[in-house]
Formats: C-alpha cells, sequence, structure tokens
C-alpha cells in the first residue's frame, strides 16, 4: 500500500475540558468532531488552549472527568499515546542527533519490527514525497532548518498514523522559507490524505492549509468554519480582528445605512435601528472621485507594498479606514477620496463585543 493512499481516523472530541492541578482552567468544555481525512487547523494566540486540546488528542493530557476522546468511534480516553497510532510534530522537531536522515524517518518503523527490506522502501518513498532526496545519509546538524522540517514530517508520516498532529511546526523559520514550506506542506497533506490536526497563531497557514479552521479564545472555541466563512462571516470581533486586517466601524443604524461623519454606508439586508458594530475588510473598499460619492475622506497616508497600496482614510469614519487598493492607483496624501463599498461587505457584528 503506497504511503499517499489517503487514510485515516475520523476524531470526536466530547466534552473535554482542562484544569490544571493549580486551578488554572486552560480548556472551556469542547465538543468537536473531525472527518476522516480532514485537515483541521486550531488557531489563536497564545495561551488560548489550542496546543492543550492538541495534547489532549494525542494522548499527553488527560482531560477533566466526564470528558472523551474517541477515534473512529472508539475511546480512546485513556489509551496512552504509543497505542494511539498518531504521528507528531513538534516546534523544536525532536531529531535524534546521533543518527542519518534515513535512520531517523526509519525509526518508528524498526521499534515496530518491519523488516529492513520494507524500512528501506518506506523510507525511500517518504524521501521522494518530502523532497529531500541526497540527504539520506546526512547527520542532521548537517541540514538547514526546512529540511529539518522535512524530515520530521517525513518521520512522523513512516509510521501511517490515523493521525498526524502538527505543534507550530514552522514558527522557528524564516518568514520566506515558512511561507515557501507551507505551499510544500499543503500539497504533502493532501497527497497523504492523513487525518490531520494542525496548530498555529498564524492565520495565513490556517487559511492555507485548513479545510475547517477552529478559532479559540481564551480556552474556549470561538466559531468553527471554512477559512472564508471565518474570515468573510465572523461571529464576532474578536475573531474579525484576529484574522486578517478589519476596518470596525461603530455608527448608528438608520434606514439600513451606517450614519458615519464621512457620509452613510448602506448594509445588505433591512438591519435594526441604531448603533451598531460592522466590520469591511481593506480589500473591499474602492478608492473613486470624492465628487458624488456617498461617503468620502482624506488620504492620511499611502504606503507602497508591492502588488498593492495601503491607504489610511481618516473623516470617513470616526476612526481612520485602512484600505487596500491597486498599486496603479495615483493618490497622495491630502487628497479628498470618496469610497465605494459594497453593501454585502459590510458584515454587522454583536454589539456584546
Amino acid at each position: 500500500m503506497s504511503i499517499v493512499s489517503g487514510h485515516g481516523a475520523a476524531v470526536r472530541i466530547e466534552k473535554c475540558g482542562k484544569t490544571f492541578a493549580d486551578g488554572t482552567r486552560a480548556l472551556e468544555l469542547a465538543t468537536l468532531d473531525i472527518a476522516r481525512g480532514e485537515t483541521l487547523v486550531l488557531l489563536g494566540p497564545s495561551g488560548c488552549g489550542k496546543t492543550t486540546m492538541l495534547r489532549i488528542i494525542a494522548g499527553l493530557e488527560l482531560p477533566d472527568p466526564g470528558g472523551k476522546v474517541l477515534f473512529d468511534g472508539k475511546d480512546m480516553t485513556s489509551v496512552p499515546i504509543e497505542r494511539r497510532n498518531v504521528g507528531m510534530v513538534f516546534q523544536s522537531y525532536a531529531l535524534f542527533p546521533n543518527m542519518s536522515v534515513a535512520e531517523n524517518i526509519a525509526y518508528g518503523l524498526k521499534i515496530r519490527g518491519m523488516p529492513k527490506a520494507e524500512r528501506t522502501a518506506r523510507v525511500a518513498e517518504l524521501v521522494d514525497l518530502t523532497n529531500i532526496a541526497g540527504l539520506e545519509n546526512r547527520r542532521i546538524d548537517q541540514l538547514s532548518g526546512g529540511q529539518r522540517q522535512r524530515v520530521a514530517l517525513a518521520r512522523a508520516v513512516a509510521i501511517r498514523p490515523g493521525i498526524l498532529l502538527l505543534d507550530e511546526p514552522l514558527t522557528a523559520l524564516d518568514a520566506a522559507l515558512r511561507e515557501r514550506l507551507r505551499s510544500e506542506l499543503n500539497r504533502l497533506l493532501r497527497a497523504l490524505g492523513i487525518t490531520t490536526i494542525y496548530v498555529t497563531h498564524d492565520q495565513a497557514e490556517a487559511m492555507e492549509l485548513g479545510d475547517r479552521v477552529v478559532v479559540m479564545r481564551k480556552g474556549a472555541i470561538a466559531q468553527i468554519g471554512s477559512p472564508r466563512e471565518i474570515y468573510f462571516a465572523p461571529k464576532d470581533r474578536f475573531v474579525a480582528e484576529f484574522i486578517g486586517a478589519a476596518n470596525i466601524v461603530e455608527a448608528p443604524l438608520v434606514n439600513g445605512q451606517l450614519v458615519l461623519p464621512g457620509g452613510q454606508l448602506p448594509i445588505a439586508g433591512e438591519g435594526s435601528r441604531g448603533d451598531a458594530i460592522a466590520m469591511i475588510r481593506p480589500e473591499t473598499i474602492r478608492i473613486v472621485a470624492a465628487d458624488g460619492s456617498s461617503l468620502s475622506g482624506t488620504i492620511d497616508s499611502v504606503s507602497f507594498i508591492g502588488d498593492r497600496q495601503r491607504f489610511v482614510i481618516t473623516g470617513a469614519s470616526h476612526k481612520p479606514l485602512t484600505v487596500d487598493a491597486p498599486n496603479t492607483i495615483q493618490a497622495k496624501a491630502g487628497e479628498q477620496v470618496g469610497l465605494s463599498i459594497s453593501p454585502d461587505a459590510v458584515r454587522l457584528l454583536p454589539s456584546e463585543n
């Protein structure tokens, strides 16, 4: 059977919470279903509970009494990690420095008693899959950070785990390498078809890698959805501001329009009257001529960032608005401009957040 044939276990986390001995509540009660072969990303700031959830799935932590972890419907809550058939990749990679690349990849197979010829074939397959051909006999200290990351991933999937767990595996790499390996990792996870649970605080990683994203905050699940749902339809202000850039606008809502210092902004649907909080993504705002525009402001600053320009507009809203516009627009600080925003691009948020 090829390593890329596609397999994985369905995972259910049922009423799992975690309170440590000192009374710290690391994870509020959470129930979550992960489909076989799905890549689920746990996303959130430090201390939000995402790594605690991963460790409970791995068997490195026990949930509070009453919590359950099930793989394909089988209760695994008290089963130790070595009997869960999970592969793990940590931020540190935890490779064996006294072993070659090939020996590191084959380690899990060797302790499981796989014959040498079979191990050699499996290692060759993974070396090819992870693009590290020619490095098989090198020591770990002779590898770059990106090469070590590939070796750690190859070792984790060599045993053909039902579940692959990754805890911030790209964090230690520089930005350019992290972006390149993110694309490679996405390709590899799709090829493997293993159920994958990926922990990160990096929104770009979550957007690119996840079939679904679980946004976490203060030990609780804030929102679950596809990357597109999380980005365009955040459930509250925290999710809106944590995922990408967001303009948060607070203004009275009258007759389906937000009444702003620089004019009026229609929203989709009728909307209720009263004070409202709305989110507008910077790339959904178009800069147009001020004359005849229902909403206008003044350019405070312009930043050229290659593929686009970032404008900061004052006077349109109570707070400056960030606008991501094409790099071909000729405009400078101090100019009066109009802002065109589709009603569908304005997302109303709950006022309690």
